[in-house]
């Protein structure tokens, strides 16, 4: 986590008001409600999975068994199977 100086982004006024209630310790602030990423947002694997998930679905109605997709995906049985299975 990186850490701000309250000096360098608050103006003086909201500053003091701050101060009246915590001085010289951490204080954490949470982003804003609904501007939160979800898991795997930020770095692409929940579009990498997704896309991964879409080419199992697609091969297993195309006649690839759960066992050959666990050996093309490097997936365990039960993975593959939820997989395919899952609710869209």
């Amino acid at each position: 986590m990186k850490y701000t100086s309250a000096e360098a982004v608050l103006p003086e006024h909201l500053l003091k008001e701050v101060q009246k209630y915590i001085q010289g310790q951490t204080l954490y602030i949470p982003n804003a409600e609904g501007s939160r990423k979800k898991w795997g947002e930020k770095s692409g694997n929940r579009t990498y999975l997704d896309l991964r998930n879409r080419q199992i679905q697609q091969q297993f109605k195309e006649g690839t068994t759960i066992d050959q997709l666990t050996e093309q995906f490097f997936l365990s049985y039960n993975s593959i199977k939820k997989i395919v299975y899952a609710k869209k």
